[in-house]
Formats: C-alpha cells, sequence, structure tokens
C-alpha cells in the first residue's frame, strides 16, 4: 500500500518537493520512535567497499569495553549479544525500520550504535533523523554511477554523512549508578554531571584519493589510516594510524602499528584496511594499539564474506559478496594466494539498471583468473536475466573461456551451483560471488525469493555424496 502511494507521488510531484518528502519522512521517523540515536553514540560507516567488514570489526572492538553494542548492516543486525541475518535486501533499512531498531537497540541499554550508510540512503535522506558522532570512511571507487548520474554526485551523497555528522546534537557520557548512559545537549541532559563530553569524530582511509574531501568537514576530531613502510607525523591536526610489516596469508594477516603486532583472521591487504578503521575507533574511545591487538585476534567470520563451507568435501566452496569490480579484484587476490589446482567461479551480475556497462568486465575478470567460469542468474529485478547472462560471459568469452568446455551459461542459480560442485575435483577451489549471506533474490514485479548461497551450496555438496 505505502509502496503504491510512493510510486504515485513520484509520478506527480517535481523531484525537489520528493526530496522534502523523503527530508519529512526521516524527521517524522525519528519524533515517532523519540529520537532514539540521541541515547546512545552512532558511528555510521561509508565508502564503496569494506563497509560490512569494517562495521563488523568495530563492533567487536567496541564489545570488548563491555558496554552493549548494536549493528545495522548490508550483512546482519546485532543488538548486545543478539545477533541475526538481514532479509531485507537493504543496505541501509528504510527510515521508520531504522528508527524502530535505534529504539529497540536503546531502550535494551545499547551505549554504542554502528550503522552502516549507504549512498542510496543518503541520497533519500534516510540519515538525516539520526544524530551520529564518528563518521568512518572506507574508500571510493567508481560504482553505482547509474543511479546517481556521475561519479562526482556519487561521492558527494557519501559526504552527506560528514555533513550531518558537523550538524548533529552534541552528547555527553554519565555515569549513573555505575551504568553509563549517553544524553543528548538539550533538556533531556538536565544537571547531571558528565564523564566525558562525546566529540565529533572523523575517521578517513588516508590511503585513498578522496581522503581530502571526506576529512575537510568539520569535526573535532579527525584520525587517518593506511598502510606504509614509514608511519611518520602525517598532516597536523590527525591522528595518524599507519600500519607496517604487512603479510598476507590465505586465511589471515599480521601487521604492526608502532609496537603491537596484530594478527586478523581475514585474508587481503583489504581487511588489513577494514582492521585499521576498527582500530581508528578504538582510539577514539581511548584504547591503545596493545589493546586492540589483542581484541582483534581470534576466528573472525563475517557471514558471507570469504565465508567457508565445509561439509567434509575434499574441495574449497568459498562464498564472498564481491558484486563490484574493485571488490572482486580485491578477492582475487586473496584466492590467487591459496593452494588450489582449478578456480571455479560461479558469478552474475545486477539488474534493475545497476552498472550495466560492468558485465562483460566482470566475465572477463572471472575468466583470467578462474579455470571454470559458470555464469548464472542473480538479482535480475525487471531486466531479461538471459540478457544479463549473455552479457557477462560475453567478456569471458573475449578472455578466452570457450562454451562447453572452460565456460557455461545456466539461468537456475542452484543448478549453476550443482554444476561448479559437480565439477570440482580434489583440492580446487569454488567460488561463489554476487550474493554473500543475501536472503533473497530480487525477480520481476518487485518480488523477493529467498536464498542462499552457502545453503545452496551445502544442498549441492551433500547431493554429490549422495550420488558417490
Amino acid at each position: 500500500m505505502f509502496h503504491r502511494v510512493k510510486e504515485r507521488l513520484k509520478s506527480v510531484l517535481p523531484e525537489r518537493a520528493m526530496l522534502w518528502y523523503h527530508k519529512g519522512l526521516s524527521h517524522l521517523a525519528a519524533l515517532m520512535y523519540k529520537h532514539p540515536s540521541r541515547e546512545m553514540l552512532v558511528i555510521g560507516v561509508t565508502g564503496t567497499n569494506g563497509k560490512s567488514t569494517t562495521c563488523h570489526l568495530i563492533a567487536r572492538v567496541l564489545d570488548a569495553t563491555g558496554h552493549k553494542v548494536g549493528m545495522a548492516t548490508t550483512v546482519e543486525f546485532q543488538i548486545g549479544s543478539k545477533r541475526w541475518l538481514n532479509d531485507t535486501k537493504m543496505t541501509m533499512l528504510g527510515r521508520f525500520q531504522l528508527q524502530k531498531l535505534l529504539r529497540r537497540m536503546a531502550d535494551e541499554d545499547v551505549k554504542y550504535a554502528v550503522v552502516e550508510v549507504s549512498s542510496q540512503g543518503l541520497m533519500q535522506h534516510r540519515a538525516d533523523g539520526i544524530d551520529f558522532d564518528i563518521a568512518v570512511f572506507t574508500n571510493l571507487t567508481p560504482e553505482h554511477i547509474e543511479s546517481h548520474g556521475s561519479f562526482e554526485k556519487y561521492k558527494k551523497e557519501k559526504g552527506k554523512l560528514f555533513e550531518r555528522l558537523s550538524k548533529s546534537i552534541k552528547k555527553y557520557s554519565v555515569t549513573e549508578n555505575d551504568t553509563e548512559k549517553v544524553y543528548a545537549d538539550n533538556k533531556e541532559y538536565n544537571n547531571r554531571t558528565p564523564s566525558e563530553k562525546i566529540c565529533k569524530t572523523i575517521i578517513a582511509n588516508g590511503d585513498d584519493e578522496h581522503m581530502e574531501y571526506f576529512s575537510s568537514f568539520d569535526a573535532q576530531e579527525k584520525y587517518l589510516y593506511g598502510i606504509d613502510d614509514d608511519s611518520g607525523d602525517g598532516p597536523k591536526g590527525y591522528g595518524i594510524v599507519r600500519a607496517t610489516n604487512v603479510e598476507c596469508r590465505a586465511d589471515h594477516t599480521t601487521f604492526r602499528i608502532g609496537s603491537a603486532g596484530f594478527h586478523i583472521e581475514l585474508p587481503g591487504v583489504y581487511n588489513v584496511y577494514n582492521a585499521l578503521a576498527a582500530v581508528s575507533v578504538g582510539l577514539s574511545r581511548g584504547m591503545d594499539f596493545k589493546q586492540l591487538a589483542n581484541i582483534l585476534d581470534g576466528p573472525m567470520q563475517v557471514p558471507g564474506r570469504f565465508e567457508k563451507v565445509d561439509e567434509g568435501q575434499d574441495f574449497k566452496v568459498i562464498v564472498d559478496y564481491a558484486p563490484e569490480l574493485e571488490s572482486m579484484k580485491a578477492l582475487q587476490s586473496v584466492i590467487k594466494t591459496m593452494e588450489r589446482n582449478k578456480i571455479i567461479h560461479v558469478l552474475g551480475a545486477c539488474g534493475g539498471g545497476r552498472d550495466t556497462e560492468k558485465r562483460p568486465t566482470l566475465g572477463k575478470m572471472a575468466a583470467e583468473v578462474a579455470d571454470i567460469v559458470i555464469i548464472t542468474n542473480e538479482d535480475p529485478y525487471d531486466d531479461d536475466p538471459q540478457q544479463i547472462i549473455n552479457e557477462v560471459a560475453a567478456g569471458a568469452s573475449e578472455a578466452g573461456k570457450e562454451k562447453g568446455t572452460t565456460l557455461f551459461t545456466i539461468l537456475d542459480r542452484q543448478q549453476a551451483i550443482q554444476k561448479a560442485i559437480d565439477l570440482a575435483q580434489t583440492g580446487d577451489v569454488v567460488l561463489l560471488t554476487g550474493k554473500g549471506a543475501e536472503q533473497a533474490m530480487c525477480i520481476a514485479g518487485g518480488k523477493k525469493v529467498k536464498w542462499d548461497d552457502r545453503e545452496a551450496a551445502r544442498q549441492a555438496i551433500r547431493i554429490r555424496q549422495m550420488n558417490s
């Protein structure tokens, strides 16, 4: 019902009027749920790649403070010790859903809320009703351009998080009966004695070429993180977090920050950057490098992010999101370090007018690394799924793959995964990308069908084992 009303309004109202409509809804939602973000310290994470993993690493760091942590990401939600998968197919929830979740967090005495913030959500003003305290920038690459009009507009949409940070209400942390609570700088604060005035803080990837733009917004504290052989002093007025001695293995990564040695059970240089963002958040909350090294050590698995599916088979099956060119490139850099025989890659591309020009490039990239490429359905929305498959396959063919031997096009994703599992031999790697831990596939007419690549892989392995 509401969806139909919104579509009707979009068809009759000018763009500027829709902008105020979106802004109005955001503030209405915040008012309806009594501005829950003012009762917590809120960390917003934006960028093109690595947002979900960065959020999970930040949550891990903040969990170690002994305070309750809440989280809302593409992958899953968290309130304290409770976690559940995000089945909405939305990186950033709608205004009322998000405010409702934040209210749940506040009512359950969450002190830290970590929110993954998408450019689409910012464009639709979903963040307008949230008072942020820390804004984190991971990186920026030219993706999602069709929905924004240009790369510059895409960048400016991301920048709205940092603009929002500077306008967000000030907060204080107050200790009451041995419990820390966050209060906004208004009548709710009353005359309580604050134990801490919470600083507005920007944390940015200092190695990204767009760092200066995202760090230029007003904030009381700023941190830059990156990888370097010489830590140096960095720009004046910034906290500098530089990793040295980086060594990447197939299942873990090590690096140093000053005298502290870090070991994270996540592969790839890109996860060093994700960890450095979390370290920077920890520093802003008064932790030191050695504490943070201990917190980040040990098992770490973000659902659908380089997640291994093990049903006792003698080959590896890895599920990873990697829907974009840069994330695919980063994933492939890790796959290349693994001991393996053949690589069998199952992938597709998203419909709904999203980055259509990247489809042949995705196929070509997959074909340049994998021995066998299987192109299948992903999230077609209202686009013709077979046409999407053909466009991706064209890139794989250009890279030298031959249909029927090293290249297969299979519309049904379960059948495509079954084909990959059946072709796998001892020591091979089967790679499933494009969906990660998503719980639905978006098809024509705005419909969603239940889906999980990890469960599809388990089912395929069991069928093969039964038939062998």
